[in-house]
């Protein structure tokens, strides 16, 4: 059977059962839950996918689920989803502890079972050689890291970010090139980003310990761990002017802790920021200069300092013939002309580890209205955010299992997956 037979194929079905994918993002935006918790999230799922005729393998990293369709040859994709929602509180969908799907993880996984339904229902893989897996992914947002950091300390997680615990479990290992299309705000006019790029960070703890006395009688005698952390915050900024243009360096420090009795001389305060760059060069070189920033306040004050890093996420790179073919493949279902190709973007994705060491696929779909993770975040065109991305990566799989050639093509990811754990764990102080 012919290619555009194939696609027409599966857009048949995908149009044909596409309330029931719609039905599925309504279902789980009802029941939020946030990274390595996602027990509800990942049940839905599985029983989903079971009731297509998948066999389906569960607590994959905690929470995740995989299950596969073809001949276990190549080429070998994998379509992914993200299980985790946000905690935002002043959102009006927000549920009683302030968790809410502001940034549509529950359209990506509607999108995956999308793409799995069309693949089965079509029996496309019968006719294809190759497989496809399909993996739901746990911990995509980068929060509750004292949570996160009890798993690992109870060693049922090494790092923090989802797909960075599969690819060292080595549920990548034989996966070729990854998809997944992910929901944006993309304006009045546009419909589609291609390839947006994502910065990527380190995540650092800071922690200044003074000396505690009363603020009024006795503090000469004191140490006031305050003074340095507001002393941390003006070096910091002091460094903003160093700062490359091109790298896009974000940081953005914030004071977690400190002591509230006004009458005394702060002994202990504690910061996070995180250290946003570009590429992992520029990420590293600033990191370098905040630990500077930071240690020479505490120098200044004359308190004690303790610095841990935490391997945040790598920058999100694009590989530009998958691109080409997604456009290519886009401009079948979506106006030439509200399609944008590149977009910088400040915040970070997981799958910029993914990419780093295997070609990925991570468009940016509208029909979401407001900033995400922000109070105004809503899904205003399910046709947009979800029906049509099913249509397109499934146009797209079927292009790579009926040419290799076209995998062939796309340059090599830059770093083997234990060149890519080396760079983690240079990033982890701890």
């Amino acid at each position: 059977m012919e290619v555009k037979k194939l696609k027409n194929t599966a857009c048949s079905i995908i149009e044909k059962n596409k309330y029931e994918i719609i039905k599925l993002t309504k279902e789980l935006f009802k029941h939020p839950e946030t990274g390595y918790k996602e027990y509800i999230t990942s049940k839905i799922i599985k029983n989903k996918l079971e009731k297509l005729g998948y066999e389906v393998e569960d607590n994959i990293a905690i929470t995740g689920v995989k299950t596969s369709i073809g001949n276990n040859k190549k080429p070998h994709i994998a379509v992914l989803g993200e299980l985790d929602a946000i905690i935002n509180k002043d959102h009006p969908n927000a549920n009683k502890n302030g968790i809410v799907h502001a940034c549509g993880h529950n359209n990506q996984l509607a999108i995956m079972f999308g793409i799995a339904l069309a693949l089965k229902k079509t029996k496309i893989m019968e006719i294809l050689s190759g497989t496809v897996d399909f993996i739901t992914t746990p911990a995509e947002e980068y929060i509750e890291l004292d949570y996160r950091k009890t798993l690992k300390k109870e060693k049922k997680i090494k790092f923090f970010g989802g797909k960075q615990e599969l690819i060292k479990r080595g549920y990548f290992d034989d996966v070729d090139l990854a998809l997944m299309a992910h929901s944006f705000d993309t304006g009045e006019m546009k419909d589609v980003i291609a390839s947006p790029r994502g910065n990527g960070f380190i995540v650092k703890e800071v922690k200044f310990i003074g000396n505690s006395t009363h603020g009024g009688s006795s503090s000469e005698k004191g140490m006031n761990a305050l003074n340095a952390a507001v002393l941390a915050v003006d070096n910091i900024n002091a460094q903003r002017d160093s700062y490359l243009d091109q790298d896009n360096v974000k940081v953005h420090p914030i004071i977690t802790k400190r002591e509230d009795v006004s009458n005394s001389v702060i002994n202990e305060v504690r910061m996070e920021t995180y250290v946003r760059a570009k590429s992992l060069e520029s990420i590293l070189e600033v990191n370098k200069k905040v630990d500077r920033a930071l240690k020479a306040a505490a120098i200044a004050i004359g308190s004690e300092i303790e610095i841990k890093d935490y391997s945040g996420y790598l920058p999100l790179l694009n590989y530009e013939s998958l691109v080409e073919l997604f456009i290519k493949n886009s401009k079948q279902i979506i106006d030439e002309n509200k399609i944008i190709k590149n977009m910088m973007f400040s915040g970070s994705f997981d799958m910029g580890d993914l990419s780093h060491i295997m070609p990925v696929l991570h468009p940016f779909f509208g029909g979401v209205k407001g900033r995400i993770h922000t109070s105004d975040f809503k899904t205003v065109d399910y046709e947009l955010a979800v029906i049509k991305p099913v249509k397109v990566l499934v146009k797209i799989i079927i292009d790579i299992l009926s040419d290799q050639e076209i995998l062939k093509n796309i340059s090599k990811p830059y770093y083997s997956k234990d060149e890519y754990i080396k760079i983690l764990n240079k990033m982890n102080s701890n």
